[in-house]
């Protein structure tokens, strides 16, 4: 039997097997979050300008390691780590792609996000009122707004690594206007509903109903956007150069750091 190659990009049946490894870990820890916000979370980290090790974003993300979830068993973490390294190379692969002009693009960055409302409004109204008796989060999320809360949620998680140099005015205006983009992404879509993100599951099969206004389609084009250019941005940059702090040496008279009472010349600045 062979393994499915490290690049070959997630299927639909891939992405449910994701989501099911999520619910098993939300039995053990319940703030785990859902693959959309996975997504996000994922897209943030690939164009971000520092490489972080996957052993300190699954313990901020998932908590795993230092915290309370945990991988049912060694087979459904090497499942998941084999899939979450699929996706994450077909994300940075769409990233760097010099010559995607237009979103609709089969080479373009797709983050797999939901359109919740339309979901819920092709539903008849006995389903609709089941699916919501349990439901306790409040209004059903916007289209692409759960993807923009995982990407933020890695904002904040590194914010040092997310700002550029003060005396660099382009690259702070790039990205705030990117940034901006995307937290613009993270409110709640109150404009009428006039479109759908999807249409029909097969050819001939009914439009779903309506379920975001223009302006959410326009700002979601326009986070997508701002991803390319943060990528961007930051390979530009490159990595942040740590400051380096220099420790004053004491005066040869002055009481030696160490604490032994001597003077300096005296203890440490013989050696």
């Amino acid at each position: 039997m062979t393994s499915t190659p490290i690049s070959a990009p997630l299927q639909p049946e891939d992405f449910d097997a994701l989501d099911l490894i999520l619910e098993d870990l939300r039995t053990r820890y319940d703030e785990t979050p859902q693959w959309e916000f996975c997504e996000g979370f994922m897209a943030a980290l690939v164009c971000g300008r520092k490489v972080i090790a996957p052993s300190e974003y699954f313990s901020v993300l998932l908590d795993i390691g230092d915290g309370e979830g945990s991988f049912a068993d060694e087979a459904q973490k090497e499942a998941f780590m084999a899939l979450w390294t699929r996706r994450w190379n077909e994300v940075a692969t769409a990233l760097d792609e010099k010559d995607v002009k237009n979103l609709s693009d089969e080479k373009a960055y797709t983050p797999e996000v939901l359109d919740v409302r339309a979901m819920m409004l092709s539903l008849t109204p006995e389903e609709r009122a089941e699916a919501m008796v349990d439901d306790e989060d409040g209004p059903l999320p916007s289209f692409g707004q759960v993807w923009a809360l995982g990407f933020m949620f890695a904002v904040e998680a590194w914010p040092e690594e997310w700002e550029a140099p003060a005396k660099d005015k382009e690259a702070v205006q790039w990205l705030d206007g990117a940034l901006s983009a995307i937290v613009a992404l993270t409110e709640d879509d109150t404009g009428p509903a006039e479109i759908s993100a999807f249409g029909p599951d097969e050819e001939g099969g009914e439009e779903p109903p309506p379920s975001m206004s223009n302006a959410r389609m326009e700002a979601f084009g326009e986070a997508m956007w701002a991803v390319y250019d943060l990528r961007e941005l930051w390979r530009s940059l490159g990595p942040r150069v740590e400051t380096v702090r220099v420790e004053a040496t004491p005066g040869r008279n002055d009481p030696c750091p160490c604490g032994s009472g001597k003077k300096y010349k005296k203890c440490h600045g013989m050696t």
